[in-house]
């Protein structure tokens, strides 16, 4: 497969280059949401060894689930009942989070998983959930199916990269990964919206200036530090 990408792009024009460069903007736009969710998900894990050592694998089975679901998009998309499962998986993982997880402190929620083994088939199942929106925006812009593939493989790149920037911010930040699971429920609702009224789409630009409040919220206080209250 890797072949038939590297001689496809060879060959390539101008044309094709400038709608890779629009899927991977896409990509990057959509990623925020989707990797704040999965660094929630690693930070369970304490060990920030255990916690890379989750988003690498977790991320290599949500890579190979994202080009199963481009391969199989134009199947997929015909059965309203994908986006149901997605949306509800989502939600899930939002009211798991703010209602049933075990938090000891209730100013730093958690989603509780302590094993990395539980951590890796959840990073990859919650990238498949966001891809349902993600891969059915990028066959709005191409059909073609090895663009899309080289928009995704670039996607999963920019991800792996945004998770690990966002474990070191969710330590920082006091509001940012309540914010973040407000933004994943946001997304969960946006796509159980599309199967109730499939001919009313929200537009991209509503929902990226939506995430773009939650994140300003999320990044407006940072955590004090003990050494700060003793200068107080």
């Amino acid at each position: 497969m890797l072949q038939n990408i590297v001689d496809y792009f060879t060959d390539a024009g101008v044309e094709v280059y400038l709608i890779l460069l629009v899927l991977v903007v896409l990509e990057a736009v959509l990623s925020a949401d989707n990797a704040i969710a999965l660094a929630a998900i690693a930070k369970s894990l304490e060990d920030p060894k255990s916690q890379r050592q989750a988003l690498n694998i977790g991320l290599i089975g949500a890579y190979i689930l994202r080009i199963a679901l481009i391969f199989a998009a134009t199947w997929v998309i015909k059965y309203w009942q994908f986006e149901l499962l997605g949306a509800l998986y989502l939600l899930w993982l939002v009211v798991n989070y703010f209602f049933f997880a075990d938090n000891e402190d209730e100013e730093h929620r958690s989603l509780g998983f302590k094993s990395v083994w539980q951590v890796i088939p959840t990073i990859a199942i919650t990238d498949l959930a966001f891809s349902l929106d993600s891969v059915t925006s990028a066959i709005a812009i191409t059909e073609d199916t090895w663009l899309i593939i080289a928009g995704g493989t670039i996607g999963i790149v920019i991800l792996r990269f945004l998770a690990g920037l966002f474990i070191r911010w969710l330590q920082e930040y006091t509001y940012l990964e309540d914010a973040g699971f407000i933004t994943v429920g946001f997304v969960g609702l946006r796509l159980l919206l599309k199967v109730w009224l499939p001919d009313y789409l929200i537009p991209e630009w509503v929902t990226v200036a939506v995430v773009a409040g939650f994140f300003s919220w999320g990044f407006s206080q940072k955590e004090v530090e003990s050494s700060d209250v003793g200068k107080e």
